[in-house]
């Protein structure tokens, strides 16, 4: 029996659709308005005056065909919502190709239409569009994190690969799924795989579907399922309305650096090798002296203020300088304001074993050497202020991997010392996602994801979410 689409997936398409609805006529509404007023203007056809059309219907005509535009795009599609960029990119280039279709046929119509009005549409439509989906993916992603509003998985794989995917998924619950159950090889009923219940082995694909309820099977890895096996399972999940997802071997690559070249019916992928130099390199380094100078000088009253703070409060100077270690090995002096005595170091050794740090990194929660001033400073990340001067002369970026120390860094394997191939940075993937209370595998992880895939606008994104971390500390201390 076919299996219908989820209530909360329908209801929260609804919501989407309202949302767009009145978002494109409050923009055209408001376009005509400025432009030509409430009766609307004449919008002359031809070139020469032959006829003319109020630009109220021409308004209509624009946001029906806009909201056809965001359907036939399928930027309200199941498997885009919720999550990742692609829903944000369908409504981009819906957006963009209906205004260029409207451009084609006034070109060859010759009809002069009011470039103001147009213009006027186009960015505030488009902004307050992705705005809206924002909005209703934060409220999604409220309701996700106390187990609403998500899809059930069922893993079908070997022990350690669905062990890991299922780790992974519980991490990233604002993905919204939630994994319900999982079979094995050779698995057997009353068994467990990272808390999750085995329902059986591979042959048991479709009744474990039926008696789990899941909507979608993540295959985690094939190799004991031969490809006729997986396609036969594909038709039958189809009839069922069953999702079906493909783990790759490959794991932490993003999107942009994955491309499908399908050959003779395989879905083979292509993976691009990541890059350290070049156009986007040297836009990165635009942006952190531009974004550095700027912030200085925005916040020297209140660098001026947290200094004056720092002395006040316990004898020493207002910076603290620590050698470490950035891009190629090559060590530099980092800044901070100081958040410690003065003898912080010399008392090191003997809080060694008290460490509340993962792996390598030393960290204590309730240290005793931090001053009262200083423990604001750290909480909020304000102590990190001065390393904006490290970005401007260029040790450092504005994101990127912690910068570490060189007794950390003598300590590296091969595959964490890939974590200098770039620039260190103030703020990164690790800092904005629980800093001292993951596990040292976890920040390497992190740390080598933004190395391998690292992108302008995943930059941007890491500013904003640092923000909110500053604003709303985890993990700092």
């Amino acid at each position: 029996m076919r299996r219908g689409r989820p209530e909360w997936e329908r209801a929260y398409a609804s919501r989407l659709i309202v949302t767009d609805v009145f978002v494109v006529l409050a923009s055209v509404t408001c376009a005509q308005m400025i432009w030509y007023g409430a009766d609307g203007g004449d919008l002359q056809l031809g070139g020469r005056n032959e006829a003319a059309v109020a630009y109220t219907a021409v308004s209509v005509i624009l946001a029906s065909i806009w909201l056809l535009m965001l359907r036939v795009s399928e930027t309200r599609d199941r498997r885009v919502i919720g999550s990742g960029s692609l829903e944000y990119k369908r409504v981009t280039d819906a957006t963009f190709a209906l205004f260029g279709l409207f451009a084609i046929i006034a070109y060859l119509g010759k009809i002069e239409l009011g470039r103001g009005y147009f213009l006027t549409a186009l960015p505030f439509g488009l902004f307050f569009l992705l705005l809206s989906r924002w909005l209703w993916r934060q409220w999604l992603h409220g309701k996700r994190v106390h187990g609403q509003f998500t899809t059930s998985v069922l893993l079908v794989g070997s022990d350690a690969k669905v062990e890991h995917v299922a780790r992974s998924i519980r991490t990233e619950r604002s993905a919204g799924l939630t994994v319900v159950a999982v079979l094995l090889p050779n698995g057997k009923a009353g068994m467990s795989v990272a808390g999750v219940p085995v329902l059986g082995d591979f042959t048991d694909i479709l009744p474990a579907l039926d008696d789990s309820g899941a909507m979608t099977i993540v295959l985690t890895d094939s190799d004991d399922l031969p490809h006729e096996a997986v396609r036969t399972l594909s038709w039958d999940l189809e009839a069922r309305g069953i999702n079906l997802i493909v783990v790759p071997a490959l794991t932490d690559v993003a999107g942009p650096r994955i491309h499908a070249r399908p050959v003779s019916g395989l879905p083979l992928i292509h993976v691009e090798f990541p890059t350290f130099a070049g156009r986007k390199h040297l836009a990165k380094r635009a942006f952190d002296i531009l974004f550095s100078a700027s912030a200085l000088v925005a916040l020297s009253p209140v660098l001026v203020v947290i200094g004056i703070a720092v002395v006040v409060s316990s004898p020493g100077p207002a910076l603290f300088r620590q050698e470490r270690v950035g891009l190629n090995g090559k060590h530099f002096q980092m800044l901070k304001f100081r958040s410690m005595v003065t003898n912080a170091e010399a008392q090191l050794p003997s809080l060694l074993d008290q460490s509340d740090g993962n792996g390598l990194l030393f960290k204590l929660k309730s240290d005793p050497r931090v001053t009262r001033v200083g423990r604001f400073l750290r909480r909020h990340s304000l102590d990190e202020l001065p390393q904006l001067l490290n970005v401007f002369a260029g040790s450092m970026s504005l994101v990127g991997p912690r910068p570490p120390l060189a007794s950390e860094a003598a300590l590296y394997d091969v595959a964490t010392r890939r974590r200098l191939l770039v620039k260190p940075g103030i703020t990164g993937l690790w800092q904005v996602s629980g800093r001292s209370n993951l596990s040292w595998e976890d920040s390497v992880r992190l740390d080598l994801f933004y190395v391998e895939n690292w992108s302008f606008t995943g930059d941007l994104i890491l500013l904003y979410r640092t923000v909110k971390t500053v604003i709303r500390p985890n993990g700092a201390y």
